[in-house]
């Protein structure tokens, strides 16, 4: 009999062990274990994203946290990525971040996490504001697209005040052409409808040739412009593109093309990343507007450590009481250096 309760308690000591390391509940030292699912790994800022998060909760555990994480990339079907929120949730993660592939359509994740009551902290693509208010524990992290747009507007403004050359016909207006993300995507129609509109409140007076739609996406980017370029050949002066990718691209269409380089448009991009800050200073952007990667991933590691043992959370500064915007920022060839990380500008 003393045998068997003894095999009796050292059993139920090894699954208290086994259910605290998954989380358990209520206790401040629990373990944080977060499933991260974002939406294809081919997008140029996650894949900078990412990494700088891991980096963040790995100094939460350096900081006493007992830390796993778990990164899944649901190359672009929201049916693969609500399997992965199952399987996270099933694998024993207590908060997930999740990079919507179809911001439109979370419904069986958020019914998966809240059937199990896990948080979510959705990032860098903004659901819909009726799903986020669907339940409690939904958090956003990301940035005000509308501030990426008119930053935008005001880097191409400045440039074309500054550069008369910009206007090559000389007929006084600005012959331009848009490089979107998705099609209905919220943050590319946001992002290009405020980067006009600040160039005409700037008094830019503009003519549209032609937009499109690219996928943030460099190699479709190239393909679009090629197109544009032979549809109005010689008339393109401004290119306005979405993401840092596809400014990169429509660049790359001129070149393959072998225009000189006083026939080239100016390209403005979005998102400030590695090879888009490294082309700003290179001179083959004209400007980008930095999409603070490191602001954000630091604001989704504290969140998600709060959410998880209900410690610090009241040390976050939330708008409407479930969203963090983190501030973009003007990069032009003046301020680049101070942007680019040290892996970067070893490159130089």
């Amino acid at each position: 009999m003393r045998k068997k309760r003894i095999l009796t308690w050292g059993l139920a000591i090894g699954i208290c062990l086994i259910l605290g390391a998954c989380g358990g509940s209520g206790a401040s030292d629990q373990k944080v274990y977060v499933g991260v699912t974002y939406y294809d790994q081919s997008d140029t800022f996650l894949s900078q994203l990412i990494p700088c998060f891991r980096e963040q909760m790995d100094r939460l555990g350096d900081d006493g946290l007992d830390i796993a994480m778990t990164v899944r990339e649901a190359s672009g079907s929201q049916q693969t990525q609500d399997d992965q929120v199952r399987e996270l949730i099933n694998a024993g993660c207590n908060v997930l971040c999740v990079n919507l592939v179809d911001r439109t359509d979370p419904s069986e994740i958020i019914e998966l996490a809240r059937e199990k009551d896990v948080p979510i902290i959705f990032f860098n693509r903004e659901p819909v504001t009726e799903d986020m208010q669907r339940w409690e524990e939904l958090y956003y992290v990301g940035a005000d697209a509308r501030q990426s747009g008119v930053m935008q507007g005001e880097l191409a403004a400045e440039m074309i005040r500054k550069n008369t050359r910009i206007d090559r016909n000389r007929d006084g207006r600005i012959q331009y052409v848009v490089l979107e993300g998705e099609p209905g995507h919220q943050d590319a129609i946001i992002r290009t409808e405020n980067a006009v509109n600040t160039l005409k409140k700037n008094g830019i007076e503009l003519e549209k040739l032609s937009y499109g739609i690219a996928n943030w996406n460099r190699a479709q980017a190239q393909n679009r412009m090629m197109q544009m370029i032979s549809q109005h050949p010689g008339k393109i002066e401004l290119v306005l593109a979405n993401n840092d990718d596809m400014a990169l691209g429509a660049l790359d269409a001129y070149l393959k093309l072998n225009f000189t380089e006083t026939a080239l448009p100016v390209f403005f991009g979005i998102d400030g990343t590695d090879v888009g800050l490294e082309a700003v200073r290179d001179g083959g952007l004209a400007g980008t507007v930095y999409n603070d990667k490191e602001g954000q991933a630091a604001a989704m590691a504290k969140l998600a450590a709060a959410l998880v043992t209900g410690e610090g959370k009241e040390d976050i500064s939330f708008k409407n009481k479930r969203y963090i915007y983190l501030p973009y920022s003007k990069v032009t060839s003046d301020n680049v250096d101070s942007y680019m990380g040290d892996t970067v500008k070893e490159k130089r």
